[in-house]
């Protein structure tokens, strides 16, 4: 069997046809992105460094951990 050049037998039409499409469909995949892809603002988040209201949250939640410790039993025996 023996390959034929695509240049002399006409089929580099269907190949450049091809590869051009493919091309058009990526242009156009990226358009329709771009239009309906709506960017809104994001504020910026500010951190307090304020440690006094850090700590009186870490003692709520030792006394939230200790409310669940009582809450639940694990059992005596494993199966």
């Amino acid at each position: 069997m023996k390959i034929e050049n695509p240049f002399e037998s006409g089929h580099i039409k269907n190949y450049i046809l091809a590869y051009v499409s493919v091309v058009v469909i990526m242009v156009l995949f990226f358009v329709a992105t771009t239009l309906f892809n709506d960017i809104k603002d994001v504020d910026k988040k500010v951190f307090d460094c304020n440690t006094t209201q850090v700590q009186t949250q870490k003692k709520v939640m030792k006394n939230i951990d200790e409310v669940n410790e009582t809450r639940f039993r694990l059992m005596d025996k494993r199966y």
